[in-house]
């Protein structure tokens, strides 16, 4: 995975779009087939412009389009952005349109809510691996939705997702049934009892992480 490659225990940069723009390439020398990135802990990682804009639905002219963007990474099938602070819905939605990703964190994210979570869903149809850890603005109303999108869904990561209940349990047991391993660890909406029949709903998931669930401390291991 291409990362900024600095040292294991050392303070990570502060990330601004000169640095990126020279990590990505210019827009016609980009790495096309770069097909893992890691862009962790960049938290100046910032919205562009245009997006914003977008967002905001006013009608002034839109900011053109600058520097490099994720966009031309057609071939990426890993890419973690866990702790990017400053990304939005929006500027998720318009970015990450990859049908062929495999693997995505976007845990650590305040601003993600169920409106994003809703356009990763159909933006990434092909996720195997999906990370969502402390994603605490996103509910049940949006894996209701969001769920049948991941067919393909593997490994889950949903740990101290805090507006989560069993609602969220029951759309992905139905929907992702290719699903090995859960964990919903320091979920306070989710009990053991709706873990024990989530299990039961899909008896091929091999662990389910649930420390801390209802107030137990247990991991379910088959």
């Amino acid at each position: 995975m291409y990362s900024s490659g600095w040292p294991a225990g050392a303070a990570e940069p502060q990330h601004g779009g000169r640095e990126l723009a020279q990590a990505l390439g210019s827009v016609h020398g980009a790495p096309s087939q770069l097909a893992s990135l890691s862009l962790a802990h960049c938290s100046s990682l910032k919205p562009r412009p245009e997006l914003e804009h977008q967002a905001s639905g006013t009608k002034d002219p839109c900011p053109e389009p600058q520097g490099p963007s994720l966009l031309m990474l057609r071939a990426l099938q890993e890419l973690d952005l866990t702790a990017c602070s400053k990304l939005t819905d929006a500027s998720l939605a318009k970015v990450l349109q990859f049908p062929q990703l495999r693997q995505l964190s976007l845990s650590l994210l305040p601003e993600l809510t169920d409106k994003g979570l809703l356009a990763v869903a159909g933006g990434c149809p092909s996720l195997e691996h999906l990370a969502l850890s402390h994603c605490t603005r996103v509910s049940d109303k949006g894996w209701a939705q969001a769920a049948s999108s991941w067919p393909r869904l593997q490994h889950l990561n949903l740990s101290s997702c805090s507006q989560l209940t069993e609602q969220t349990l029951d759309a992905i047991g139905q929907a992702c049934r290719q699903l090995r391993v859960l964990d919903v660890a320091m979920c306070p909406g989710i009990n053991m009892a709706a873990i024990r029949r989530f299990q039961a709903q899909l008896p091929q998931v091999s662990c389910v992480q649930s420390r801390f669930v209802g107030g137990a401390d247990l991991t379910l291991t088959l």
